[in-house]
């Protein structure tokens, strides 16, 4: 696999190796970091050497998890419909197998980053599913390092196939999206990215503007995000590094973003000490 792109050594997005900046401007944005010597590296996807895992997750839902690639260890997933297959945030590594394994489950109609962090090597996956098409928040577009082929630049609400619809709340990045589905049993999933994390207690949910660096996000934009992610019925919820929810989540969702903004408005300032 010739891959003809160069990505960050950190967070693994993409970028033409005409044109490499001198640091990578994700990085160097306050929502994520630099190597630990302040110095951009850059790695080839074809010197890749690690493994990547293709499961399923629930029946039609299934995660590709890479394990010893450059990046930040996001699990895109990929969504089996009739219409065709969804991809949900794109990993950071390639290899034929994986790319046989993507390809087994049925043709790949669409490919979908929540946000910039997420862009991975979309252009490489791609071309090698047969040129599936990539959607990128419009209002994000200047944070490509590579401008994949075919591209929509969209915003709003977009059916991606029939039944898979993207839409976008905002908060972690302007055009942070969020995907909604109906899975086999009925039930509503909703794939969030960073647009709304799920905890490590597998109940509650986080909503930041950096997750790496702690930087919250207002009570009011929480609340925005809560309203607007209800206009559909979900009970599961899948984020990006592998925690869901899985039952309730519309009603977990709603709770933590109360939790938040109470937290943030200063309502529980009497738990904190004295100072």
């Amino acid at each position: 696999m010739n891959p003809g792109v160069r990505q960050c050594a950190v967070c693994g997005v993409e970028y033409d190796p005409e044109a490499l900046p001198g640091l990578c401007p994700i990085c160097a944005d306050e929502r994520q970091y630099l190597a630990a010597d302040r110095r951009q590296h850059w790695v080839d996807p074809a010197d890749f050497a690690g493994s990547i895992d293709v499961v399923e997750t629930e029946p039609g839902l299934w995660s590709i998890a890479v394990d010893g690639g450059p990046g930040i260890d996001q699990q895109a997933k990929v969504i089996v419909t009739e219409a065709g297959n969804v991809m949900v945030e794109v990993p950071a590594s390639i290899s034929e197998r994986a790319v046989e394994a993507v390809r087994a489950l049925g043709p790949l109609a669409a490919i979908i980053a929540s946000h910039p962090h997420m862009y991975g090597l979309q252009s490489l996956w791609s071309r090698a599913l047969g040129g599936a098409t990539v959607y990128v928040s419009n209002v994000d577009r200047e944070w490509l390092g590579v401008t994949p082929e075919p591209v929509v630049y969209w915003g709003g609400e977009i059916e991606l196939v029939p039944g898979v619809v993207a839409s976008q709340p905002g908060g972690h990045f302007p055009g942070s999206c969020v995907v909604h589905w109906v899975g086999r049993d009925g039930a509503g999933v909703l794939l969030t990215g960073d647009t709304i994390g799920v905890n490590p207690d597998g109940e509650t949910l986080a909503f930041m503007r950096s997750y790496p660096n702690r930087i919250p996000l207002s009570a009011g934009v929480v609340l925005r995000i809560a309203d607007h992610v209800e206009r559909y019925e979900f009970d599961r919820i899948y984020g990006n590094f592998g925690g869901a929810i899985r039952s309730m989540g519309k009603a977990r969702l709603r709770a933590s973003a109360d939790r938040h903004a109470a937290w943030a408005r200063g309502d529980y300032d009497h738990l904190t000490g004295t100072g």
